[in-house]
């Protein structure tokens, strides 16, 4: 009788020491742990670089020191209508956040990708990295003329 009530006492122990076993249910499940939230000021698995230029019709671009208020104006208004339902500035999206571009991206780079984001896509290894980043969403083609591109280039100063 020892041994069955010693028996007894042993599985009891063992079973109360094993893992809680959850029933799996079917359907809908929400988790609400916190995850840490990526920064906005840099894309994770793409390099700064200064020195490339990239694919299109801007070469070595610099910027005057002062912004010229009518230009980014205008370039405003046309980021507002064509870039805001990919791009934030300060909020990663379906595309980068856009402020501090330009500590990213040379002026010029920046200005091809606006003009030019096919051959970009194509050819440049960072716009290819940015592609693989945000999902292979391919930024779009909006036709813009150099000036234009200028336009947004100066408001994306002003970020």
């Amino acid at each position: 009788m020892k041994k069955i009530m010693s028996l007894i006492a042993i599985a009891a122990i063992l079973t109360s020491c094993g893992e809680e076993k959850k029933e799996k249910k079917d359907g809908f499940e929400m988790n609400r742990t916190k995850t840490e939230k990526k920064s906005a000021d840099a894309s994770e698995g793409v390099p700064v670089d200064m020195d490339n230029d990239g694919v299109g019709p801007f070469k070595d671009v610099t910027f005057s020191d002062e912004i010229n208020a009518e230009m980014a104006a205008a370039g405003e208004a046309k980021f507002n209508a064509i870039c805001t339902a990919c791009h934030m500035a300060e909020q990663r999206m379906i595309g980068p956040a856009l402020k501090g571009v330009y500590e990213r991206r040379s002026p010029a780079w920046v200005m091809n990708m606006i003009i030019n984001p096919d051959g970009m896509l194509r050819e440049d290894p960072i716009a290819k990295a940015l592609l693989k980043e945000y999902n292979n969403a391919i930024m779009l083609n909006q036709n813009l003329t150099e000036d234009e591109t200028k336009e947004v280039a100066e408001y994306l100063r002003t970020l």
